[in-house]
């Protein structure tokens, strides 16, 4: 047994963060599902861009659109609906396994919808109908735009994978928009056992711009330099189950709702005096899903240990904020600056994608 499958068996599903054609037509992503247990998938326009521009199995496709003159995202739309079914399809033994609770692919609304929603809840339910699969995740950007699309998807039967989370009120926030959707689906009578949704919090960037502002500082606050990520996720899931282990969920549950999962993204190391698993191997634990690159996957599956590490060193993760907080470092401030750059950046990558189908 790998250190993959290991996970698996103490509650974590692994997702792969990646989707391309040469993954599903040369069997590599089965392989991964088969030997170690990948048990779902997140894609993005950047993931596309990159699919798209290196893949050989787009190339007929786009030259005969170009040629029909389709416009640029239509035309990405229906490159990338039939990569997403099919990742759907080899997922869909492990969604009917685990009755609806993993085995998920995400599909993301346009960047250019963050900040409008409406745009993004008729976004997502077309993209939900076009895709017409069960076990297919709408990606929805938990910005205060977002906020409201995702109450209102929830509301209306759609499953949800909430992105660009950095911060607690994050996690709180996608949480209480969760709740209100399956409030309003059960008093609809919709049936709330078969919507899931996974919170994803973004864990290597809040480092990234941490440190920074912890080198500025220097002194005894370089002490502090690595540690944010990881206490942020430990925290998080302190709060998942305050919300959905206690009384507050009970009443959802007996309607037969999952809770919201947390997600670790963004979990691929950027600052290489880390190690290339530090936000895998200190944050397993039950009921989440991490979903990795690559080449993060291929390193922990050599190399990295398995084991429930997520709800350990809670109260030092609590002392590490603090301890933040007296150096000057203001957590939420920190979460609104990565979203806010988070969506300009997925905004970047979008434009690209386009650009490059233009």
């Amino acid at each position: 047994m790998n250190s993959l499958q290991h996970t698996k068996q103490l509650g974590q599903s692994i997702w792969l963060d990646n989707l391309s054609r040469t993954l599903i037509r040369e069997g590599g992503l089965q392989k991964l599902i088969a030997e170690d247990g990948v048990s779902g998938v997140t894609s993005n326009p950047a993931i596309f861009f990159n699919a798209i521009s290196k893949s050989p199995y787009y190339r007929n496709d786009v030259a005969r659109m170009k040629a029909a003159k389709t416009p640029a995202e239509p035309l990405y739309e229906s490159l990338v609906i039939p990569d997403i079914q099919a990742a759907c399809d080899l997922m869909r033994a492990e969604y009917d396994r685990t009755q609806g609770r993993d085995g998920y692919v995400s599909l993301e609304v346009s960047p250019a919808l963050a900040h409008d929603a409406a745009g993004t809840l008729a976004a997502g339910l077309r993209l939900k109908g076009a895709v017409q699969r069960k076990n297919l995740l709408i990606k929805v950007p938990a910005t205060p735009a977002g906020l409201i699309a995702i109450e209102e998807l929830i509301a209306q039967g759609c499953s949800v994978n909430v992105t660009l989370m950095f911060s607690l009120a994050h996690v709180n926030g996608v949480a209480q928009a969760y709740l209100r959707g399956l409030q309003r689906l059960i008093d609809g009578g919709g049936d709330p056992c078969a919507v899931k949704s996974v919170a994803s919090l973004f864990l290597s960037r809040v480092d990234t711009l941490v440190d920074k502002q912890l080198d500025a500082r220097g002194g005894d606050a370089l002490q502090l330099r690595g540690k944010a990520g990881v206490a942020l996720a430990k925290l998080a899931y302190r709060d998942y189950q305050t919300t959905f282990k206690s009384g507050v969920f009970a009443k959802f549950a007996t309607h037969g709702a999952m809770p919201q999962c947390m997600l670790w993204a963004s979990t691929g190391t950027k600052n290489p005096a880390y190690s290339d698993v530090l936000y895998v191997e200190s944050l397993i634990g039950a009921e989440t899903i991490n979903t990795v690159p690559d080449a993060t996957l291929d390193a922990f599956r050599d190399h990295g240990k398995a084991g429930a590490t997520l709800e350990n060193g809670m109260a030092e993760a609590q002392a590490h904020f603090n301890a933040l907080t007296r150096a000057g470092i203001d957590m939420h401030q920190v979460g609104e600056t990565l979203q806010r750059e988070g969506v300009v950046l997925f905004e970047q990558a979008f434009d690209q994608l386009l650009k490059l189908l233009d």
